[in-house]
Order: C-alpha cells, then structure tokens, then sequence
C-alpha cells in the first residue's frame, strides 16, 4: 500500500513551524508558547483539540469517515515530544535559539513538526477506518511529561489500542529508520549516598572517622556490580556523576556526597542494582566506623517494544525507506525514554529516524552544535500517515 498524499505543498509552512520552534524554545513544563502554536495549528485543520494533560500537553484527534469521539473504532495514538533543553546553542544556523541558554538540542521541535505534518495529511484525506490520537507530550527531558499525562487521564479520556513514537537518531544517516522487539531504550534512576563521619583538623586525621576515603572506597567497590554481578549478555551502565565534600584543605568534613545514575535493559538488573547499591554503601562505610544514607530517585522505566507493533512498525519502514535502509532488529541503546510509561500501560512501538546528513552520522543528541534534519519533516510526516493507513487496513 502506497502513500499517495503530497506533502510538498505544505512543506514550506511546516520548515517555517519547526524553525520558529527551534529559534524559541521551552524547557519542561514550560511549553506555554510551544503548546499555542501546536493548538492553532491542529484548530485551524479543523481538529477538535483538548489541552492542559500533564499541564502543558496537547491532544488532537483525527476521526476516518464514519466514524466519531462517541464511535471512534479502532484506535491508535502518535506521540510527540516538545520541550527543550538547558544548553546553550552553537549551531550558527539562522533559527538559532534566541533564548540564551535553552535550544532543542534533542530534535523534539522536529519532532512536533513531523507530527503536525502527518495530522495535516490526514485531515485532509481521513480515508481511515478509525481514529488517531496526536499527542503532543510535554517534560520527556527528565519531567516524565508521559506519565503526567497518563496521570491526568490520557489513555481513558484517549483510549488507544496501540501507540508509536519516533526519535531523530544522528548515528544513523537521514533516510535510514530502525526499530526493534523488546528493549530500546534503557531504564534509568538517580542515586546519593551520603557517608557520615567525624570531622576535625587536617593535621589530627587519628582524631577523626574522615568521610572522604570511605567515599573513595564505596565509587570503587560499586563498580564490582557491572564488572562482576551482571550477565555479560546483558547491559547495566553505573555512573558517579558528582561527589561533593568539604571546605577547606585543613579541615576533615563530617559527611561525603556521592551522586550517580544507574542504566540497565531489565527490572531484574535494575532491582539488582539497586540492592547492591544500598548494601555496598552501608557495608564499605561500616567497615571504616562511618554510616551511609542511600537515597532512591526513581526516573524511567524501559522503554520496551511488543512484538506485534515493533513488527508491524518495521513493514512500515521498510516500504517507506526500503529494507536495505531499515534496521528491524537495532541493539538498544542505553539512553532513557519516558515514552516508556505508555508502553507499560499500552501495547506499541517506539523507533529510530536517521538523523546525520550526507550519508554520514551527524551530531550526537544534547551537543551544543546539533540541529534537527529538516529533510525528516516529510519523511516522518508520511511515515506517521502511512502508519496510520496501514494499521486500519490490516484485518481486524
């Protein structure tokens, strides 16, 4: 089944959007003019539109012929990310950020863009047998803007049977697309550890339970959890980000702060990790007299593709970009994705776009010099209208 939509006619209004967002962006929660633009733009395709979901989302919904919000038939969500980052730009393009310190470092701008692109494809020709949900979901950058809006009622207010999401890739060449069945993305969670001891003076260390070397001690006995607790076959990152103590040269502090996050592809190794965490804190302080706090941030859940919708996702790839450019089975990467959250609660997919120009990879996702490939706005836009056709024209 062909697209036979033209999206050319529209694609000029859609660079000028992606770039108006790109030279103006909002970090989470923030998306108030983001939120705006995307509204008039679904309103004025004549969409009927629900915002306030995760306090800034925006919700569209696209009914085929026949079909209505009372019978809606089979249905399907696409999701969209909107919010930026707190980076400063350094691309020198001409839609450069014009708020210092914020730019869409992550291509969620383009992202959007896609979305509104297919919706216009799709509101003009709703020869569908079914409704599509557009959501446009705020806080994916460390807000868990998903799960916000599932805890606002998304998925009873929006019942979806399945629901798909894209992210730019810049390791993989424009024109490529990848997908995979099970974990894509990883889990992620914070941690502190707080080890308390003695303070005193410099010179009298015997005088004292000093925090730092036990500190010291816990960063490299909980590097032992992936090197010698994890399956090889399996993947687990550990990373001491921060650790903080101290005033002076000449005074031992009472208390050491360690600061890190855990990545893992399985809630098995993720509660391993995390029981290791806590059990080598407490130990390796106690060993050296001291006492240890650990402290659970919990962050995002893996973002874990079904079978049937991964599969499904990859046919449609592979007659948009070819099989020799589609990678229906992608090693996961270690990164984290609140599109996670949906997929715990609905059967879906979430897949890879390339993003590097000229046939090469581009510049990594959260770089001060990266820039959202204009030449994904068609392709994702009848990517995501083909989907939809696709997933409606299969048997019930």
């Amino acid at each position: 089944m062909n697209n036979v939509n033209d999206i050319a006619p529209y694609l000029g209004q859609l660079l000028s959007f992606r770039h108006d967002l790109h030279a103006n962006p909002e970090l989470r929660y923030e998306e108030h003019r983001t939120a705006d633009k995307v509204a008039a733009f679904l309103q004025a395709l004549g969409l009927p539109v629900h915002r306030g979901l995760g306090q800034t989302g925006v919700v569209a919904s696209i009914y085929g012929h026949g079909r209505s919000k009372d019978n809606p038939g089979r249905t399907i969500g696409i999701r969209a990310d909107m919010d930026a980052l707190p980076v400063t730009e350094a691309t020198g393009a001409a839609h450069a950020s014009c708020v210092p310190g914020k730019m869409h470092a992550c291509g969620h701008d383009g992202h959007t863009t896609m979305l509104l692109g297919a919706a216009t494809l799709m509101a003009k020709n709703p020869a569908f047998d079914g409704t599509v949900h557009l959501i446009f979901q705020p806080a994916e950058e460390g807000g868990a803007g998903a799960k916000a809006m599932m805890d606002d009622g998304l998925f009873q207010q929006f019942p979806c049977d399945a629901v798909f999401a894209l992210h730019n890739w810049p390791s993989l060449p424009q024109g490529q697309m990848a997908v995979r069945v099970g974990p894509i993305m990883a889990s992620t969670m914070r941690f502190e550890i707080r080890v308390r001891g003695k303070g005193g003076h410099a010179a009298m260390p015997h005088k004292t339970l000093d925090p730092i070397p036990v500190a010291c001690a816990i960063v490299s006995q909980l590097q032992t959890l992936v090197s010698r607790g994890v399956d090889p076959l399996d993947s687990a990152v550990l990373t001491i980000g921060k650790i903080e103590s101290g005033t002076v040269e000449n005074i031992i502090p009472d208390e050491a702060a360690i600061y890190g996050t855990v990545r893992t592809l399985s809630q098995a190794t993720q509660d391993y990790m995390t029981e290791g965490l806590e059990r080598i804190a407490h130990h390796v302080a106690a060993a050296h007299l001291c006492e240890a706090t650990y402290i659970h941030k919990p962050g995002y859940p893996n973002t874990t593709n079904t079978a049937a919708e991964a599969r499904f996702m990859a046919e449609v790839m592979q007659e948009m970009v070819g099989a020799d450019n589609t990678f229906p089975d992608i090693a996961p990467a270690m990164t984290a994705e609140d599109f996670g959250f949906m997929l715990e609660q609905v059967p879906g997919a979430y897949g890879w776009i390339g993003n590097g120009p000229n046939g090469q990879p581009g510049v990594g996702l959260h770089n001060p010099g990266y820039d959202f490939n204009d030449d994904n706005i068609e392709l994702g836009a009848r990517f995501w209208d083909q989907l939809a056709r696709r997933w409606f024209a299969q048997p019930r």
